[in-house]
């Protein structure tokens, strides 16, 4: 069972009538019940993952929100009007002060908890590493010992690892 809540909308945020329930291609919508054109269909929001690779390996981050001793790649939300890959040289830059090139898609994954639709890309990087304020630690794994973890983004780091070790 998803931890997710959806929002519960009472009334709608565009006019103030009540809100009912509608089936809409085999999904309950929340619709405005004086039928102003509001809809809500709660749809996943969509959050690039970001496998960074530097010469001497792949950088794992420590966010200062999460419990001690977690790390993972690099995540950040899709800005409005932003594609996923441009979102990923720009998490790149903002987290860690590097420089993103050779960005490819790695894969896209649902993070069911939260209701993220996790767009997964690799890069290279270069540059000095400078965490910005959401993180306190990094750590830097050799791709050969990279192991992959449960959920959305160790998906994505296990199908980068078997494309990019196979070649």
């Amino acid at each position: 069972m998803s931890q997710f809540k959806s929002v519960e909308y009472v009334y709608c945020p565009s006019c103030g009538a009540k809100i009912k329930d509608r089936l809409i291609d085999a999904q309950v919508v929340k619709v405005c019940a004086a039928q102003c054109g509001f809809a809500f269909f709660n749809n996943p929001v969509p959050v690039v993952a970001v496998i960074v690779e530097m010469p001497e390996g792949v950088v794992l981050a420590h966010n200062v929100a999460w419990p001690e001793g977690m790390f993972s790649v690099i995540t950040g939300y899709v800005d409005p009007h932003e594609l996923p890959i441009d979102t990923a040289i720009r998490e790149t830059k903002e987290e860690l002060g590097l420089a993103a090139y050779d960005a490819k898609w790695v894969g896209h994954y649902m993070f069911h908890a939260k209701n993220q639709l996790i767009i997964a890309y690799s890069v290279k990087a270069q540059g000095e590493l400078c965490l910005n304020h959401e993180l306190d630690a990094v750590k830097i794994i050799p791709k050969h010992k990279l192991k992959s973890w449960p959920g959305p983004t160790g998906q994505a780091v296990e199908d980068w690892l078997a494309r990019s070790l196979s070649r």
